[in-house]
């Protein structure tokens, strides 16, 4: 872990198993009368863990049968802009007031929350809820971000286009599946990019009161750092989505002018 210019930055410790399952990816169908092929994708790097199976992901237009939909929030903090960065420009040449910790802190680029979960404290996540029936996905974001953080000042920036999945591990989908009594593969996912537009002291892991809380601590991170600290089953979906909005998650070139 280390210090950033938001805050303090601190993980707990501990073994975690994880699980995870073949690798496959969907395509959308085409016609009402078309058939859906699975058709198997590249090997991903293996996960650790003791076989060498492939975390399971999929895109898609819609969210297919036997996946539970959820959606997922990535937040992040206050110096988000509103609109993608172009490519960057060769950088210019350092000057002395340029290398101020002003100018430093403002050129850096935003930071994403990520919580550790209370049942599982070495597992880290963006917040992340199933979808009412006859919810939109958008309404449930915004519903499941002040549930699980408690954060009302905050807007959509971007969505990402189509709908990401992934398996439950064994283990996993018999746990939750007990839980909620239903069989579903995994989760469909449709995630949306937030800007905190408040401060750091509305963010209350014990949410708005009407959930249990789900996490112990949290933190602004890097997207990297979002990645290696999630599970390995959610990994390929982080990096597809934090790919997505990677053009929003720039440092802004003109903030130390």
């Amino acid at each position: 872990p280390r210090p950033n210019r938001l805050g303090w930055v601190g993980f707990a410790g501990g073994p975690m198993t994880v699980a995870a399952a073949r690798c496959l990816i969907l395509t959308p169908t085409v016609s009402s009368s078309a058939v859906l092929r699975l058709p198997r994708i590249a090997r991903r790097r293996p996960l650790s863990c003791s076989a060498s199976p492939l975390a399971v992901f999929a895109t898609m237009e819609s969210p297919p049968e036997g996946y539970r939909t959820n959606v997922g929030i990535c937040l992040a903090d206050p110096t988000l802009t509103k609109a993608p960065h172009p490519s960057p420009a060769p950088p210019p040449p350092l000057t002395l007031s340029m290398l101020s910790p002003l100018s430093l802190i403002a050129s850096l680029p935003p930071q994403i929350f990520s919580a550790s979960r209370i049942d599982i404290p070495t597992a880290w996540q963006m917040p992340q809820g199933g979808i009412d029936p006859g919810e939109e996905p958008r309404a449930a974001a915004i519903r499941e971000l002040r549930e699980e953080t408690g954060v009302r000042s905050a807007e959509i920036v971007a969505e990402a286009p189509n709908w990401l999945t992934y398996d439950f591990p064994a283990d996993v989908k018999d746990k939750l599946n007990a839980r909620w009594g239903t069989n579903w593969k995994g989760q469909a996912q449709k995630w949306f990019l937030f800007r905190l537009t408040g401060g750091d002291d509305e963010i209350n892991l014990m949410g708005d009161g009407s959930e249990k809380p789900e996490f112990s601590e949290w933190a602004w991170m890097t997207p990297q750092q979002v990645i290696e600290k999630a599970v390995d089953f959610k990994k390929p979906v982080y990096e597809e989505t934090l790919k997505h909005f990677a053009p929003y998650l720039q440092s802004d070139p003109t903030a130390s002018s």
